[in-house]
């Protein structure tokens, strides 16, 4: 049980007569059994509503732009009911055709808007567009000490892993996990790396193929793993069966004092992978506490990377180009002088393009 919003606009090229529109349309509405109120709101064109019986409703808004839109909500328990309003949709668009012969710009209809259903298919990117996706099964969803743990199942991505609302990795985005590790421009043999974050496991599984010495990764939920290892195992793997094996570790605890710890002892990596957070999307002040945690991660990452030692993260939507531009001001700010590169890669479950660091010492 869900409500359909259903959507039709018209861009015309001259203003339409509105009582013309209105009385043309009547029939259509009376065998729908919808009663009508018109509002007329003098320059600011006309606004008529037609309510059924069962509570669904339309709405027809002209303005005196040259705009002309329709909103069909309707809240349906089968198909039969579903397909009563496509019907209405399809008699409204050619109505209006016949109508306004000459005079569309240009037509625009999308499909019903599903609001209130079981399974939540609408996710926003990071830059503020709004996707549908073809998500058919809630395979997961708790709440840790952390934050929400939600895993969906999408028809082309596989299983996707969202936290707090966010999209974090689905079954389908190797890429995600290429980039991060450097696309394939460094040799991870017997290497020492050590990976903040990444409870997916999809970092770990790919870096212990490469023969490296001794993988650290240091994630701060346990639930984020358990629920990983069920149920995102074409990104994980076994690895996660375990939290030691022969050349990794796993440890459950928060990354700052462990980071803090290393520093203290002089302990370096040759690899330091945050996958942790994702770079703030603004620089308002309600943002600061995220910017000061990036800070302190990337300060205290640098510290324990030996001299030859590169850091990867992600940064954020390539279209998010002043928080970015914060990020790079951040480097600069360290405690040592450090460069970077940058790499935009495709990540298919996050219908955007995604920005990676590469940071060294100077």
């Amino acid at each position: 049980m869900a409500v359909q919003h259903h959507i039709l606009d018209f861009c015309l090229s001259a203003p339409a007569d509105g009582r013309t529109v209105i009385e043309a349309l009547e029939p259509i509405f009376q065998e729908q059994r919808m009663t009508k109120t018109i509002h007329n709101l003098g320059e600011n064109g006309f606004l008529v509503t037609y309510i059924s019986e069962s509570g669904s409703f339309a709405t027809l808004r002209m303005y005196t732009d040259k705009l002309l839109t329709f909103d069909i909500h309707s809240y349906e328990l089968d198909n039969k009911g579903r397909a009563t309003i496509e019907t209405l949709c399809d008699k409204l668009e050619q109505k209006m055709k016949d109508l306004l012969q000459g005079n569309i710009n240009r037509l625009k209809r999308l499909p019903a808007i599903i609001r209130g259903g079981t399974i939540d298919r609408y996710w926003p990117t990071a830059d503020g567009r709004l996707v549908e996706y073809d998500i058919d099964d809630v395979v997961y969803d708790e709440d840790s000490a952390y934050q929400n743990i939600k895993i969906l199942h999408s028809k082309q991505f596989g299983n996707i892993l969202i936290l707090n609302g966010d999209i974090n990795l689905g079954e389908s985005d190797l890429p995600y996990t290429q980039a991060i590790m450097g696309s394939g421009s460094e040799d991870y043999t017997g290497k020492e790396i050590l990976i903040l974050g990444g409870g997916d496991g999809g970092i770990l599984c790919e870096l212990v193929k490469l023969k490296p010495k001794m993988v650290t990764m240091v994630e701060i939920d346990q639930m984020v793993i358990n629920a990983c290892c069920k149920h995102m195992r074409k990104t994980c793997g076994d690895v996660l069966d375990n939290l030691k094996g022969d050349c990794y570790q796993v440890l459950v605890e928060d990354c700052v004092p462990v980071l803090k710890t290393y520093a203290a002892e002089g302990r370096v990596f040759d690899y330091v992978i945050n996958d942790l957070t994702a770079v703030p999307i603004s620089t308002s002040p309600e943002e600061e506490s995220t910017w000061d945690f990036l800070r302190l991660i990337l300060d205290l990452a640098v510290k324990v990377l030996k001299p030859t030692g590169k850091y990867f993260t992600q940064g954020n939507c390539a279209n998010l180009t002043e928080a970015l531009a914060m990020y790079e001001k951040q480097l600069n700010k360290l405690y040592c002088p450090v460069e970077y590169s940058k790499n935009v890669v495709c990540v298919p479950s996050y219908a955007e393009l995604w920005v990676f660091y590469t940071v060294w010492k100077k």
